[in-house]
This record gives structure tokens, sequence and C-alpha cells, in this order.
């Protein structure tokens, strides 16, 4: 029996040797970190030779770069999304543009050389590369006007830019260790480092630290390869811009002349004789008049020097809403058809001894035209400046729809920004109300000044209301609902016809105005009035705010005893 048992004890002996063997292995293969190494190019998302990885701010990056014949270029929508949003792409006509204070950078599509204002400069290569969907641009040309520091890494090719400054976290290495894509000894090995490396520490936690290294590796190490973190403080090298403005050492006071013919020019001096304490007047003479952005022509010179005789400057208006044939989107995003544009205003503004301009483009389309309004800003101001004229934009109050305006821009390189406070409740609102009730301007202001100085920006206000109709449509219907529809009308047109009416008016606190109501033939009328004491309402905003001044929609919508209201908030 003992015999027969000795077969099946060695058995069971050779199996328990066995299973402590897998187990030992097992365990050593738990317990032994891993000697794997990652594949660069497949850790970079590198698919290609000429493809250039980019790590930005610690972070590694979908967008790559590109080598093109031996030098590193960056994609146009990085560089304008991430690193200088002034850079403009022309994709119609394959131009880089690029605007300094004084100065527009011009670089056309694989030419090695580049224009600033007329002077050509050799460049030694080719600035700007033209793709289907993008452009590629130059990295040094890049550099040399924005505000970002860079290392550039080859095997395999990769970019380490940083653009936010600040303090941050380093720590040297205590010995040589493995930088790994994960935290655990099993993850695969970045890169094998060496002792004394200093690495910036990007997250700590209980066992595995997160770092990158000088040469753009993101990964983690143990914490006990790491000497005590220490703080150092990055500093951006770039020179700040300064931008000159034309401004006034008094108070705006300005209106617009609705002129619609040659003929109703001559009428300037009966209209300013109604008018006290204005200083400035804008003429409506000029509206884009074709798709190659040419110009309409209404000025006159006996008008212009009737204007300086009475002590007052002329800032012409100039629309794109008047002639409903061109498409403004055509003309902004072609490059020579917006400097044919600007170079009219400009030229137009020479001839008639004008002290300035006042760019009102309206109806933008935000997806199509938001990069090129303000480059059109950027390149009229720069000759406007060169040329002592005064450049003023006329601007929404702010909505999210109306960020593409990018009034902080504006601020930089026009010398006024007019926000237009009127138009809350519109010809087409859906439900009644006031044109440019005093909470809304209130916080219009406001934002508006998030972005633009105080001392540039001006507040227009209304000279007009709308006299709101409400129809009913059913007269059986358990509840009435209504048709909704209004008209304009002047202060004293609207004033006249709550008279007209019987109409009493209530004073609206929130609103900043008087209300009144009255029925006709079935109709209910609701009107939101403007009046001497609305204006004064907004006009506290004014030198609450130390804002630039005011402006006035339109010259002959007023009643007389507005401008004793407006001289006692602007001298």
């Amino acid at each position: 029996m003992k015999k027969k048992m000795i077969p099946v004890l060695v058995v069971c002996a050779l199996i328990a040797l066995v299973i402590a063997g897998v187990g030992a292995s097992m365990l050593i293969r738990r317990y032994t970190p891993s000697s794997e190494h990652e594949d660069l190019n497949a850790y970079y998302g590198l698919s290609s030779n000429d493809e250039v990885a980019i790590v930005l701010n610690n972070e590694l990056l979908e967008d790559k770069a590109k080598v093109i014949g031996g030098k590193i270029y960056l994609d146009y929508h990085f560089v304008h999304d991430i690193l200088n949003p002034r850079f403009y792409w022309d994709h119609n006509e394959n131009i880089l543009l690029y605007a300094t204070p004084r100065e527009l950078i011009s670089a056309e599509a694989d030419q090695n050389s580049y224009l600033i204002t007329k002077s050509s400069v050799d460049y030694g290569r080719p600035i700007v590369k033209a793709a289907s969907d993008t452009a590629y641009i130059d990295l040094e040309f890049v550099k040399k006007y924005s505000d970002f520091i860079y290392e550039y890494i080859a095997e395999p090719h990769r970019l380490v830019i940083t653009n936010q400054w600040g303090d941050y976290q380093t720590a040297a290495l205590k010995k040589d260790t493995a930088i790994r894509q994960k935290g655990g000894i099993k993850s695969p090995i970045l890169k094998d480092a060496k002792a004394k490396e200093e690495v910036t520490v990007l997250e700590s936690g209980d066992s595995w630290t997160k770092v990158l290294t000088n040469d753009g590796i993101i990964g983690y190490l143990k914490n006990k390869t790491l000497a005590k973190p220490e703080t150092k403080t990055r500093k951006s090298e770039a020179e700040p811009e300064t931008y000159a403005h034309i401004t006034k050492d008094f108070k705006i006071c300005m209106a617009w002349h609705y002129v619609n013919t040659p003929s109703e020019n001559a009428a300037v001096s009966s209209v300013l004789a109604k008018t006290k304490g204005l200083n400035v007047i804008s003429p409506t003479w000029f509206y884009l008049n074709d798709n190659n952005g040419n110009l309409s022509n209404l000025a006159s010179m006996d008008y212009v020097n009737y204007c300086h005789s009475q002590g007052i400057e002329v800032w012409a208006l100039v629309s794109n809403l008047e002639n409903k044939d061109v498409d403004s989107t055509e003309v902004l995003t072609h490059t020579s058809k917006r400097q044919n544009l600007v170079n009219q205003i400009v030229a137009m503004a020479i001839q008639y001894n004008l002290d300035g301009i006042n760019l009102d483009f309206e109806a933008l389309n935000r997806e199509k035209v938001g990069d090129a309004f303000i480059q059109l800003v950027r390149e009229l101001s720069i000759k406007c400046a060169n040329n002592g004229i005064v450049l003023s934009v006329d601007n929404y109050v702010p909505t999210a729809y109306t960020s593409f305006y990018n009034r902080e821009e504006q601020a930089r390189f026009a010398d006024y920004v007019v926000m237009m406070g009127y138009d809350e409740h519109y010809a087409g609102s859906e439900e009644a109300g006031s044109v440019a009730s005093l909470n809304w301007v209130k916080q219009g202001v406001a934002d508006t000044l998030k972005e633009v100085p105080s001392e540039q920006l001006i507040l227009g206000m209304p000279f007009y209301t709308r006299v709101w109709a409400l129809t009913p449509k059913d007269k059986d219907a358990a509840e009435t609902s209504y048709e909704i529809s209004s008209k304009g009308y002047g202060m004293k047109a609207a004033s006249d016809l709550l008279t007209t009416n019987g109409a009493t008016k209530t004073w609206l606190a929130d609103c900043g105005q008087n209300y009144s109501e009255f029925q006709a033939d079935g109709i209910t009328y609701q009107v939101w009035l403007e009046d001497a004491q609305s204006a004064e309402a907004r006009l506290k905003l004014v030198e609450e705010n130390s804002l630039a001044g005011a402006s006035f929609w339109r010259l002959g919508f007023e009643t007389s005893d507005i401008w004793d209201t407006i001289i006692k908030y602007i001298h």
C-alpha cells in the first residue's frame, strides 16, 4: 500500500512545484517593472515624416505643424486661434496680413518677400504656403509678431510651445528613472530620464507624479525619484505694443444727420440752428455701392466749410446698408476689394477736409465675415491715423451673436467706439416694448466697458420711438391674441400723437421712460416715449461712467427742449 502511495505523492509534489513556480512567476511579472518602450511616433500621433507634434502649455494637442523645405510651418487656424488672432488669412486671394498699430504687413503665398506697407523685405524663404482648407505660416515669422517661446526637438518632430506666463513647479530627478505613459510600473516607458534632469511638475499623486520634460514628454514617474519641487517664474519677454489715438479734449456731443440726396446738404444751416452744444455732426454721405468696394458719394464741400465755421467737426458716416444689391461679405473677404474700400474712404476724407469717419457696418454674417470686418477696422485705422482722421466705429449693444465685432480689438485701433443704445425692440420684434429701456442700456454700457476703455466709448441714444399697434385676431376667442406691428416716430410726432388721442403718460422707473396707452378703432396702441426725461436718465450714464460722450440718431426727430437737457451733461 505504501509503495502504491509513493507515485501519487511524487505527482502531488510535482504539481505543487509547478503551482509554486507559476505563482512565483506571476509574482515576479506582477512586481517587476515593464521594460517596454512606447513608440513615440504613435504617442505623438504622427502619421508622416513631415508632421510635427505640438505640446502647448503642458498639453499634447491634436493640432500638427509641418516640416516644409526643412523649416517648421504652423497651421493658420492654430496661429489665429491660439497664438495671435491678429494674423488674417485671405483664402480667396491667398494673402497673409498682419496689422501693427501703424503698419500693415502682407505676404503672398509661396513668395520669399513680404511688404511692410509698401516697402519690400526679403525673407529668404516662403512665409506662407497655401493648402486646400488652410495655410501654413513660417514659425519664425509668427514668432516675430507674437508672444510665445518654443523648443523644437527632432526624432520625432515636436514643438514645445509656451504662451502662458507666471509661476510653475519644477523638480530635479534624484537618479536615473523611467518616465511612463501612465502611473504604474507596467505602463510603457516614454523616456529613460537621467539623474539631475529637471522636469515641470504638473500633478502630484500618492505614488506617482505627472511631469513634463524639456523635450516634450508628458508622463509619470515615481514620487521617490523626485527631489523637492521649487517654484519658478516664467515671464514674457515681448515688448508691449502702444496704440496712439486721436482723442478730443472735450466731451463728444455728436448727432447723425440723415442725408439722402445731394440737395439735402443745403439744409445744414437750418438743422444746426435748432441744436445746442453740438460739436460733431455725422452726415450719412457714403455707402458701399458695389461688390468691388466702391462708394456712393453725397458729400458737399460747402457743408463741411459751414460746419467748420460754426466750430463743429464733420465725421462722415460710411454705411453698408443702403444698396441692397451689394454683398458686404464679398467685399470684406477679398483683400483687393476691402482695400479699395479703405482707400476710397480715406481719399474722400482728404478731398472734403473731413475731421473724421464714422464706420457703420451692420447686419453682417457672423460665420462668413467676422474676422474680415475687424481686419477692415485695422486697415482703415492705420490709414486714418497716418492722415490725422478720427475713426469711430458703430456697434450694437453686446450680445453673444455680435461678439465677432470684437470691440476690444476695435478699441485698440479705432479712436472711438460708439454703442448704438437703441433698437432693443424693433420693427420685426415679436412683442411690443421700449426702443431703449434704461436697464437694457445700462447693461449694454457695462458689457461694452468690459472691452472698451471709458474714454473711448460714445453712447448712442435715440431721438425716436416706436408706436405699437395691437390688433385683436379673433374677438370671439376666450383669450384675445393680437397681431403686433409698429411704426417709428420722432419725439415730437409721438408726443403730438398722444395729445391728439388724449392719452396720459406714466413714468416707469425701471424703463426710465414715460409710458402711454390708448385705443382707437378697436386697436390698442402702446408707446414707450422718448423725451427729455428719458434722455436725461441715459445722459446720467455718460456722466457716471466717464464716457467720451454721446451721439444721437437722428437730427430732425428731436423736440427743442432736448438740447437744454443735453448741455447739462455734455459741455
